[in-house]
């Protein structure tokens, strides 16, 4: 958990659209029994919140995705891809990260209202970040919400934040060996994308093992192979997520 890491205990969380700034709580440390209780404490609370957020995000008719993948890996790459190609949609982004607003700048250019939250030294987003941030876009314009989770693939597995779908990102350098070495993050997720895979060979990339291995940790994930970069295999996980968006909005 994230006592562990150090997350639990960071200063300011801030949200840059309007400066706001919230404070964690600082947890002392304690016998592992009452660290047990703690870790529930905090997991419960998060929970509740996060079915808040679904919820109110039902209510606007608005899909959202949760994507997490280690640093890296392409999530804003990717992004920037889909809001090219869906422009058929109102797309607003949310993005989680330590430091700095690159990513949201880069993802307002291409004319999508993007809130950054910068974490200090939280290694995770939580439901309530989220809700706070959401307060600052016009849910009832958008179609979609992109969650660009802190690039991190261990704490942000065990916060729900009251998305529809939860997609996790891998890139061919990584190795085919990254569901095996962290299968939490890919328990929880309904999506598995491979991405870079215009890379592949140059990094001798075993697809069928990389696949093997998240079909082994994920049975249940829907698989694509896709390059954020080219294009290639986008199309058919745009045609997933359309089939999707659609849906709520019936």
């Amino acid at each position: 958990m994230c006592q562990t890491c150090g997350c639990a205990t960071v200063g300011e969380i801030a949200i840059d659209a309007d400066r706001h700034h919230h404070h964690h709580q600082s947890i002392a440390s304690h016998p592992p029994r009452q660290k047990i209780a703690i870790d529930r404490g905090i997991l419960s609370k998060n929970d509740r919140l996060a079915e808040q957020n679904r919820e109110y995000f039902k209510t606007k008719g608005v899909f959202v995705l949760n994507i997490l993948s280690s640093p890296g890996s392409g999530k804003t790459a990717l992004i920037e891809r889909m809001l090219q190609d869906c422009n058929e949609f109102c797309i607003g982004v949310i993005v989680g990260d330590l430091e700095t607003d690159n990513d949201a700048r880069r993802l307002r250019s291409h004319g999508a209202p993007a809130i950054q939250i910068t974490t200090g030294n939280a290694c995770h987003l939580e439901a309530g970040m989220v809700a706070r941030a959401a307060e600052q876009l016009d849910l009832d314009a958008l179609d979609l919400l992109i969650i660009e989770n802190v690039g991190n693939l261990v704490c942000p597995a065990a916060y729900d934040l009251g998305e529809d779908l939860r997609v996790v990102l891998l890139s061919v350098t990584e190795g085919e060996d990254k569901p095996l070495k962290y299968p939490t993050i890919f328990k929880t997720a309904e999506v598995a994308i491979v991405n870079k895979i215009d890379l592949a060979a140059a990094v001798e990339f075993d697809r069928s093992l990389s696949i093997a291995n998240i079909k082994q940790i994920a049975p249940q994930a829907t698989i694509f192979e896709v390059s954020a970069k080219t294009g290639r295999g986008m199309e058919d996980w745009e045609a997933y997520l359309r089939k999707n968006i659609l849906l709520t909005s019936c």
